[in-house]
Parts: C-alpha cells; structure tokens; sequence
C-alpha cells in the first residue's frame, strides 16, 4: 500500500513539473499590445453584442460562412463578429489583405453591403 501510494505521488508531482516546463516554454498571446485599442470609449467590443435574436442569427450566420471556408488561417476564423441591430462591426487581427477582404465579403453577403463596418487588421 506505501508503494504505490509513493508511486501515486511521486507521478503526481512529475506531472506537476512536465506542466511548470510547459506554461514557462509557451508562446505569449500575439494581440495582447494591441487590446489596449479596446480602452477607447467607442471602440466596438464584443461586449457589446446584442442579445435580439436577429442579431445573434446574423452573427451566427457570419461565423458559420467564415468557419467554412478552408482557405482562411485559424487567425481569421477567430476575428470579432459583433451585431447590434442589424450593423455589423469586424474586428481583430487577419494574416493578409486577402483574408480581410475574404471575410468583409462573406459578411457583407449576409449583412448587406452597407451594414459592416470592416475594421479587421493585417498582422506586420
């Protein structure tokens, strides 16, 4: 029984120091500098999603079109999709021109032409 309650916490505390390696090896997240842009009073964040059904479905509509489409990055797939009554706001970083123009196209399909405001941005 002490054997392998030893065994127990002698993996326990292998696993403990595999997992402190690991989190001091990580990449640190690449759009933290710029989350300072969200301090702006009127910068549209996704807090500020509405909660009307229409508005969930056209997001919800977006993101489906986006999350389809295999020739878009992870990055892409992960911009800010945010609605509020029926005005769409995209937001986030994108690797190129193409996949900014890519998604502005999908949710201007969706949305109408006139109700997105495309403020999506190439990473240097």
């Amino acid at each position: 029984m002490k054997r392998s309650m030893l065994g127990f916490v002698s993996g326990l505390a292998m696993l403990g120091a595999c997992s402190i390696a690991f989190a001091q090896t990580a990449p640190a997240p690449d759009n933290s500098g710029v989350n300072v842009r969200d301090r702006n009073p009127a910068a549209v964040t996704a807090d500020q999603q509405s909660n009307a059904k229409t508005d969930i479905q056209l997001t919800q509509q977006i993101r489906r079109a986006i999350m389809k489409d295999d020739s878009l990055s992870m990055t892409a797939k992960n911009v800010k999709i945010i609605s509020d009554n029926g005005a769409v706001t995209l937001r986030g970083p994108v690797n190129n021109e193409q996949e900014k123009m890519e998604i502005a196209k999908k949710a201007q399909a969706i949305a109408g032409a006139d109700k997105v405001d495309n403020r999506l941005e190439v990473k240097n």
